[in-house]
């Protein structure tokens, strides 16, 4: 039996490769049908922003990667409303599905799962 793992993307998606390479192990871990859950914390939360511009940044855009997450599989996704909150992004639209969970449900989370990667 596959053991369970949560990524914790936590860097803006124009700060370095973090981003990518944690929606890369997602999309991967995925494809082999892994049990795993994503969550976006911290500044990670501006990656579920839509309609954003990397090009100006000379960024790639990862809004295909994000898209593609529940076509390979990956549905548990969450963020934290704190991160949402503390960065004035509580009332946005965001470009995915997420559940929101409070700092109480961030840690019965992660104890759920039996690996935790942090990015």
């Amino acid at each position: 039996m596959s053991k369970s793992l949560l990524i914790i993307s936590r860097q803006a998606p124009w700060a370095g490769p973090s981003a990518r390479e944690a929606l890369d192990i997602a999309l991967a871990g995925g494809a082999f049908d892994l049990p795993l859950g994503l969550l976006f914390l911290d500044d990670g939360v501006f990656q579920l922003l839509p309609d954003q511009q990397p090009g100006a940044l000379q960024q790639k855009d990862l809004t295909a990667n994000l898209q593609a997450l529940p076509m390979f599989g990956v549905e548990a996704l969450y963020v934290a409303s704190r991160s949402l909150s503390e960065r004035g992004l509580a009332e946005q639209p965001l470009a995915l599905p997420v559940e929101s969970l409070d700092d109480t449900e961030l840690t019965l989370l992660i104890d759920r799962y039996d690996q935790v990667i942090t990015i």
